[in-house]
């Protein structure tokens, strides 16, 4: 059964960092395109950035260039470094599977599995 666990979140000020670590467990993550979505408050789902095992790379236009997927595979982890953050980057947060990753310019498909959720709020 796949597990994912997500992590790092919380409150940050705006124009501020955070770093968000994804676990998994009970699968390699390097055979899987693990991809981020977030979820706010009567919004709907919104994918983010994902990476294959071959290291491609997608990120949708709102957080190009100020967000950085990035995967370790001997720590079986997916990391979403978060920069220059932005109150309408208020949202839970969820790491997933997915079928594969979209070219530049696409949007992405369903998730597959998903963890928790963790909460990121852009305040100041």
């Amino acid at each position: 059964q796949v597990e994912l666990q997500e992590s790092g979140g919380g409150l940050v000020r705006p124009g501020g960092s955070l770093r968000l670590p994804c676990a998994a467990s009970r699968f390699a993550l390097d055979y899987y395109a693990i991809g981020w979505f977030r979820q706010a408050p009567g919004k709907e789902r919104e994918g983010l950035s994902c990476i294959t095992g071959r290291e491609i790379i997608y990120y949708a236009d709102t957080v190009k260039g100020r967000f950085t997927i990035s995967r370790n595979n001997r720590k079986n982890t997916v990391y979403l470094q978060m920069d220059i953050v932005e109150p309408q980057d208020t949202a839970v947060y969820y790491c997933a599977t997915y079928v594969g990753c979209p070219q530049a310019g696409g949007t992405m498909g369903p998730p597959q599995y998903w963890g928790q959720g963790t909460q990121v709020t852009v305040s100041s």
